[in-house]
């Protein structure tokens, strides 16, 4: 295997904003493919229906666009391989799940998802641990005709082993995983669909990936990607697990505790090359004797980036290291440069015409027009007990219908009927007037009981922006609550 076919991929789920474990793992990627002279494929895993997101797609272009991580093939350039979208391959899944079915490494599953599902009830009350039952696995082919005659729906699952399947992680040696605890996973939905683990493995064989670099929390289903290699007969690809960006406390990094939506960052006044050099800190894959000032560009990660000196400890995602990093670049900037980086963000003609279009009626003098929309260009509101907190809840119920809140928001279309039509709902459900409902939102948001219009405002700041808004007053007020006590 020589240095000039070296390809590795990665492949985000459209299913909401761009994540920054997206960037993460792409920015190895594309610093292994071009240290090597090689190829970084961008493919779009979108075959789970059920969470797909329609803008999505492009937001993700968007994102890894800003932050300068070119892709070489991929659904918008193309290449040799495509088409790099997986809804666009079913017909490829469907004919390799009939190369496993011929060969007898994997069975068709006709359980119903009711007989699952009081199977894996069964199994945790005797404290087993939830694994399918292996009801289909041996059935007959006059059964199997039968029930395909019926045209009963079914699965496809494959047929795992006895015995034990060992593989080398790059970073970590040789790892064994004994097939007591490999699942006869599904590979093929009823509804036609492939699963993650068979389109991965066919989609990087057929792209012909050299090396899997993705988050350690795949290194669980690597043993069953190991077997489907092995059970096509094909040569498996280098495995890389980098370790998980992880919280303060060392949680695994979460939108509850960190803005975690690419589109946030770009919204909120972040420079691409800021961002790119923090993730470039994350696991010490840049020498530190070189680089003790921990500031670098991605011109410098290409050239002095090491995969193999990745530390495995989980990286600490530290919003306060990245604001002070982003700071450093903002006073590196020429007048004029800064001045552009504003105008390209917080003070783009876009943002501010839509803005401006909210406040024309409500205003006397220009010179209103600041203290009618502040809340637009600040970091956070801090709105006081008696602008937040309707006359008849609590504090404790008020903070309990916020976290409702935030959960019907993080569902919803971002529009102003998608929003209204969420916190209706909720409202409706919890038993909050519409008044109590909107009012509390309008003053998490705005920091004030009076704003243009709630909705419009909201679509405007963005969905990111404002879920991470509402989140920090939701944890300084159970902060603040929790030191009364």
């Amino acid at each position: 295997m020589t240095q000039e076919n070296i390809r590795v991929r990665i492949a985000p789920s459209p299913t909401g904003d761009p994540h920054v474990g997206t960037a993460y793992i792409g920015l190895i990627n594309f610093l292994y493919a071009r240290q090597r002279g090689g190829k970084f494929v961008l493919r779009i895993e979108d075959t789970d229906r059920t969470r797909f997101v329609s803008t999505s797609e492009d937001m993700i272009f968007d994102a890894l666009k800003w932050l300068g991580l070119s892709w070489d093939e991929g659904p918008d350039v193309g290449g040799p391989f495509g088409p790099y979208r997986q809804s666009e391959r079913t017909e490829i899944y469907r004919e390799h799940a009939e190369i496993l079915l011929a060969n007898g490494t994997a069975y068709r599953c006709f359980c119903t998802p009711e007989e699952l599902e009081a199977s894996r009830k069964a199994q945790m009350a005797a404290k087993q641990p939830p694994k399918y039952a292996g009801t289909c696995r041996n059935l007959s082919p006059e059964t199997i005709a039968d029930h395909l005659a019926a045209g009963k729906p079914f699965t496809v699952r494959m047929k795992v082993p006895d015995g034990s399947t060992t593989f080398r992680d790059e970073l970590r040696g040789e790892i064994t995983f004994d097939h007591t605890n490999v699942d006869d996973q599904v590979l093929m939905k009823s509804d036609g669909f492939p699963t993650y683990h068979l389109a991965n493995v066919v989609d990087d064989h057929l792209m012909q990936i050299t090396d899997v670099i993705r988050a350690e929390e795949w290194i669980s289903s690597t043993p069953k990607h190991v077997l489907l290699y092995d059970f096509f007969g094909w040569q498996k690809p280098r495995f890389w697990h980098m370790p998980l960006l992880r919280n303060q406390d060392k949680s695994k990094i979460s939108k509850r505790k960190n803005p975690v939506s690419l589109v946030y960052y770009r919204q909120a006044g972040f420079l691409p090359d800021a961002v790119l050099n923090f993730l470039g800190l994350m696991g010490g894959g840049m020498p530190q004797e070189q680089f003790a000032a921990e500031k670098f560009s991605l011109e410098e990660m290409i050239q002095h980036f090491d995969v193999k000196n990745i530390s495995l400890g989980g990286p600490v995602f530290d919003l306060t290291k990245l604001k002070w990093l982003n700071g450093e670049y903002l006073r590196a900037l020429s007048a004029e440069g800064f001045y552009e980086a504003l105008r390209s963000t917080i003070l783009s003609d876009t943002y501010l015409k839509e803005i401006a279009a909210l406040t024309q009626t409500r205003i006397e003098t220009l010179g209103q027009f600041g203290n009618l929309t502040h809340f637009f260009f600040t970091d956070e509101v801090s709105p006081a007990p008696e602008v937040f907190l309707p006359k008849k809840r609590t504090i404790e119920e008020t903070l309990a219908f916020v976290a409702e809140q935030i959960t019907a928001l993080e569902g919803c279309d971002w529009t102003t009927s998608g929003i209204e039509a969420a916190l209706k709902q909720l409202g409706e459900a919890q038993s909050w007037s519409v008044k109590e409902n909107f009012m509390l939102m309008r003053a998490i948001v705005t920091g004030s009981t009076m704003s243009p219009p709630l909705m419009e405002s909201m679509v405007i700041f963005g969905k990111a922006r404002t879920l991470d808004r509402v989140r920090r007053f939701l944890d300084a007020q159970k902060k603040a609550a929790s030191q009364k006590k």
